[in-house]
This record gives C-alpha cells, structure tokens and sequence, in this order.
C-alpha cells in the first residue's frame, strides 16, 4: 500500500496535483483582466445597442431625406440623363439619382449586397459620407454626455424641476408602471445622487448572526414603528452578496450595533467582487472605537 507523501516541505496532496495547481493559478493571473474586459466590453454592446445605432438610424433617415435627389420625370429609355447641371443615372425601378452618388456607392459596396433602390442607396452614401464610424461614434457619445449634462443643469433649475415634478406625477397615474418606477428611482437616487451622510456610510454588523460579521451600505433610516419599538435609532443597511454586489438584503439594524468602518464605496466594493481577497488598507487610529467592538481573535 502507498503511503501518503507528508514530508515537511509542503509537499503532499497539491504537489501531487502539479497540472491542477498549475492551471488554478493561472486562472487566478487571467480572470481580474478578463472579467475586467468583459464587463466593458457588455457597456460598450449595451451603448450600442440602446443608443449609438438607434440614434445612427435617425441621423441617417434624417440626412436621406435632406439631401436626397430621385427625380422620375427624367426619360426611362436612357441610362444617363444630364438634367439642371448634373449627371443621373437611370436605376432598375427607372428611377434617377445623381452620378456621383451611384458612383461613390458602387465603389465602396461593403460586405452587404449592393443596394438597389434609391433610398438604400443613399443610406449607404450617408454611411460613407456623413456617418463613418470613426467619427460617428465619439461624436454621438460627446452628444450624449452632453445631453447628460444639460439635462443635469435643468433639473436643478426651476423650469426643470417644474418639469420633473409634472412628468413623475403622470408617471404616478398608471398602475402598473409607477410601482417599477417608484423602486427604481429610489434606487438610482442612492446611486447617482447627491447624499453626503447617510449614501457614503460603511459599516459593519453581525449578520446573519451573531459572531458573524458582514460589510453593509447605510441607505437610511429604518421605519418608524420598528424605531419606537426598538427605544433606540435603527439603520436601514444593504448587505451586498459576492460578487455581484447590486443584490443583497436589506436589513434594519440599531445604530449601536453597527460599527462604522473608516473605508470608501471603492475599496468597501473591491472587497465584496473580490470575495474578500482584497483588503481594505489597515486601519488608522480613528477606527480605535470600532476594533474595540469587535470580537477577540
């Protein structure tokens, strides 16, 4: 019978294993930058879905429509027709377009097949003219940042306050929807906006038991008949799960069992995604107050 290999050099079942660890290990080099370049690699699809090519489609049917010129009051039996100083070219519907156009558009035809029709071949000829994608695309996201922050000056100006109120009030009147929009403004608030006490507390509590201790986000104060019942202030706190910290519970806390950590959101979230292997920096003489709390090690 073979015995186990337990010399004293830390050899033994994982020196057994070299391939394994091995390949954990440089799985464990790999997956920061690759989940890295996966996350904003789904950003950059999801802006282009939901906004670049939506955007792309109106600018292009909209720059069609102003500059296209289809005449069909041009003579049919020619192929070329010189008309008001131009050149045009008869198409298979016996419709006419400017030479140069068809021109530009039969040089660069793409992988697609060849339009046909006049409309499609003036989408094309904006694609290659107006709307290439090296300029295209930072100019619709510097639009879109810029919108962001119009939009961002209005609200806090009077008119657009007014006009926010008016919206949500309308939102409110349909049944369904205001329950979805009720949750996720509530929810963006905390996220984008401005809360300078409460949005920016880390603390932590004993969950879900006692002796066992969770990193947690105060979002408020917790309801007021739990507050009147407890005879003390209670914390409304977000326990984020690992690794995808936007889901958790929600639990209410007394404020005497929360220990305030002196960390920011940043390290406070690269230690929830990270499963705890990455650690806060060590604590200052500020956090003497909250190592006293805690247990013994």
């Amino acid at each position: 019978m073979k015995a186990l290999n337990t010399n004293g050099d830390g050899t033994g079942a994982a020196g057994g294993r070299p391939f394994r660890s091995a390949v954990l290990r440089g799985l464990g080099v790999l997956a920061p930058p690759l989940l890295t370049i996966l996350i904003f690699l789904w950003i950059i699809s999801t802006t282009k879905t939901l906004f670049l090519e939506p955007l792309t489609n109106r600018a292009r049917e909209a720059i069609v429509w102003r500059i296209a010129d289809i005449r069909t009051d041009l003579d049919p039996a020619q192929q070329t027709v010189a008309a008001d100083g131009q050149t045009y070219v008869r198409l298979d519907n016996k419709t006419f377009i400017p030479q140069t156009v068809f021109e530009r558009v039969q040089a660069n035809p793409g992988q697609e097949p060849p339009p046909q029709t006049a409309d499609a071949i003036y989408r094309r000829y904006v694609d290659l003219t107006y709307l290439r994608p090296y300029y295209a695309i930072p100019f619709f996201l510097a639009l879109f940042v810029l919108l962001l922050y119009l939009l961002g000056k209005l609200i806090t100006a009077g008119i657009g306050r007014v006009l926010g109120n008016a919206f949500e009030q309308g939102i409110r009147r349909l049944p369904l929807v205001r329950n979805v929009y009720s949750g996720v403004k509530q929810v963006s608030n905390f996220l984008f906006g401005r809360r300078e006490i409460q949005a920016r507390r880390i603390v932590g509590v004993e969950f879900p038991r006692k002796g066992v201790w969770a990193l947690g986000f105060v979002t408020g104060e917790s309801i007021a008949e739990l507050q009147g019942g407890a005879a003390e202030p209670m914390l409304t706190v977000l326990i984020p799960c690992s690794p995808l910290p936007w889901s958790g519970f929600t639990i209410m806390v007394a404020k005497s069992e929360c220990v305030d950590l002196n960390i920011t959101t940043e390290q406070a979230l690269q230690f929830v995604i990270s499963c705890g292997v990455v650690l806060p920096p060590p604590a200052t003489e500020h956090d003497d107050d909250a190592r006293a709390l805690l247990p013994p090690a």
